[in-house]
């Protein structure tokens, strides 16, 4: 069996509830986060306060993060929660699965818990990582990285 790389993130219902969480991301990171969010992208921001250490993986210093624009279960489960882990659900380099069947039973078998809503629409999330002096696209997504670079009215370099 392969090793699993995941990219951790926290989703939550709103960018206000993050910031209660995380109160040290005002400024800065505060204000390009509103700039992106809510939406399909996962941002990467800093995490000076090395909060939530169970979910930042090997860097500390850094916490990925989610507002998606959802409906139905999906929404109604986040409002009730106010925030949800998650990780990538396919091993590195293998296709991003559309259904729960799809997703390999090893990363399965590590959830707390499975919300079966069906296919997924659309295409993943763009990750932009915000925790150096200029914005970087870690993964092209949903949201191209020319919009992320004119949402944010900076530099975008793409890996």
């Amino acid at each position: 069996m392969s090793a699993v790389t995941t990219i951790p993130s926290i989703s939550l219902a709103d960018l206000d509830y993050l910031l209660e969480c995380v109160p040290e991301l005002r400024g800065r990171a505060a204000s390009l986060a509103r700039r992106l969010l809510p939406g399909p992208l996962t941002l990467i921001l800093p995490n000076p306060a090395r909060r939530f250490r169970w979910l930042t993986g090997t860097n500390l210093e850094a916490i990925g993060v989610r507002v998606p624009q959802l409906e139905g279960p999906g929404r109604d489960v986040l409002e009730l929660l106010g925030a949800l882990v998650a990780t990538s659900a396919n091993h590195p380099g293998e296709p991003d699965p559309r259904r729960l069947d799809e997703v390999p039973q090893d990363i399965r078998k590590g959830a707390g818990a499975e919300l079966d809503g069906g296919e997924l629409p659309g295409t993943p999330s763009t990750v932009v990582d915000l925790t150096g002096p200029e914005p970087r696209v870690v993964r092209a997504g949903a949201i191209p990285a020319d919009e992320v670079l004119r949402r944010l009215g900076a530099a975008v370099r793409s890996t």
